[in-house]
């Protein structure tokens, strides 16, 4: 199996080499050369199996010859062992045809845990073997940050530095960053939105010599292995639900479209989705671009949902990827006029979007009604970005099972689920203290050689 660049000028690499590149050198993504197919047996045989099982089938394609089966299977089972579910992605009944996909029972308590969780396993097995060590960068708007900094701390073969917006996610999320005590993770506050961390990361990654010299690696959704571990609970849900006898559709609350770009790849693998809905938060550009083919920025708006306050959608160029047909000249032009302010989606690109997606967005005062909805009509108690997602999904219910992603945890953003409900989600005893730990926050400005200075002087001799 081959990866290659979205932008069409780097070249093709391995399945491992891919991963620990992260951005390819052109600025593109990595994207699988083909996507395998599997067939209706093998999909229809995935029924019963752990999700451990489920995961190996799913992602062991992608892998080909480059781990040996027996312990990328040993790698898995380690990866989901912390999991506070047995199920690890159990699905609950919110309606007449409508689940919800609990994606919060890893370390966590977010969807990211799922691929973290066996990147860490991933790169420490590759970088032992290899005898290397690298640098990873990354860039959150909450979740990516946490569970990356908790799948990597005490790893022997990397040092882990994460942006995050200062002041713009929840006290929560800042808390699992910033309290972890291992030496070679470090939570980075940044003056600016998420759209600024991920330019400085995206900077680091297109600056050679730095790069290559503190051999920078990222965890992003940049990252194929990002994208290829939450394809699994696609096929993990929809067998559940009757796949591949019959279609599903996924709701999927994002707002850098690596989570929904996963259920593209499972619907390229042969999974029987009908329509994926993106489901967006104030911060809409996905939304609006759905509606009008204009993907402009408009600036990003803080929210009670803030690992979806995105404009600047990484995974979006994978999208773009496959609309323009694997034309890498074209994905590239488009990138160059995001630098001005954005770009507008020809028409047959466009038709090739629509014939997977659609779309929706919630505002504020609807998130905040949708929770207090969903408690006193289900008794659950969802997220903000969960909700955002029940409400789309709501306006897209029919004939076909759907299924909403259920991305966080509500203990996770105390503050909006309580003041929607006038319920305080308690955090799971295994991390009852987080309010007790003592912080390390490091305040930065948002400029690219004092990043690239302060991330040398911390490395690990």
């Amino acid at each position: 199996m081959r990866y290659i660049s979205t932008r069409g000028q780097a070249p093709a690499l391995s399945f491992t080499d891919a991963m620990l590149s992260g951005l390819a050198r052109d600025g593109g993504l990595y994207v699988p050369e083909t996507v395998p197919r599997l067939s209706v047996d093998e999909i229809a045989a995935l029924r019963g199996a752990s999700y451990e099982e489920i995961a190996f089938r799913v992602m062991a394609p992608f892998v080909g010859d480059e781990i040996d089966a027996a312990v990328f299977r040993d790698l898995i089972a380690k990866a989901y062992a912390g999991f506070g579910h047995d199920a690890r992605a159990p699905l609950v009944q919110l309606g007449p045809n409508h689940f919800l996909l609990e994606l919060f029972h890893g370390p966590t308590l977010a969807f990211k845990d799922f691929a973290m969780q066996i990147i860490g396993q991933l790169f420490q097995h590759v970088l032992a073997a290899r005898g290397e060590r690298v640098t990873i960068v990354g860039a959150t708007s909450g979740d990516t940050g946490s569970a990356a900094i908790e799948a990597f701390r005490g790893l022997d073969n990397v040092d882990v530095f994460i942006l995050y917006p200062h002041g713009r996610v929840s006290e929560v999320q800042r808390r699992q960053m910033t309290t972890p005590t291992e030496a070679n993770v470090h939570a980075l506050a940044l003056e600016g939105d998420f759209d600024d961390c991920q330019a400085r990361l995206k900077d680091m990654f297109n600056h050679f010599d730095f790069r290559d010299r503190v051999r920078l690696a990222g965890v992003n959704s940049i990252n194929w292995a990002r994208v290829l571990a939450q394809v699994v609970y696609y096929f993990s849900s929809a067998v559940s639900l009757g796949a591949p006898d019959r279609k599903i559709s996924f709701t999927v609350p994002t707002g850098n479209f690596g989570d929904i770009f996963a259920g593209f790849i499972a619907k390229e693998m042969g999974l029987p989705i009908d329509r994926l809905v993106i489901a967006t938060n104030r911060n809409d550009i996905l939304h609006r671009c759905l509606q009008t083919s204009e993907y402009r920025k408009a600036g990003v708006a803080p929210s009670i949902s803030p690992s979806m306050d995105i404009e600047v959608s990484s995974n979006f160029e994978r999208a773009l990827f496959w609309a323009h047909d694997h034309d890498g000249a074209a994905v590239a032009a488009l990138m160059e006029e995001l630098k001005t302010g954005g770009f507008r989606v020809s028409e047959n690109a466009m038709a090739a979007l629509r014939a997977h997606y659609d779309s929706g967005m919630a505002d504020e005062d609807t998130t905040s009604a949708t929770i207090a909805a969903a408690r006193r009509q289900t008794g659950e108690l969802l997220c903000p970005h969960s909700a955002v997602g029940v409400h789309v999904a709501n306006q897209h219910l029919g004939a076909t099972p759907m299924v909403t992603l259920a991305t966080a945890h509500p203990a996770k953003f105390p503050a909006a689920v309580e003041a929607a409900t006038g319920i305080h989600p308690p955090l799971p005893n295994r991390m009852a203290d987080l309010y007790d730990r003592a912080e390390r926050i490091t305040q930065v400005p948002n400029d690219l050689t004092a990043l690239e200075t302060l991330i040398e002087e911390r490395l690990t001799p």
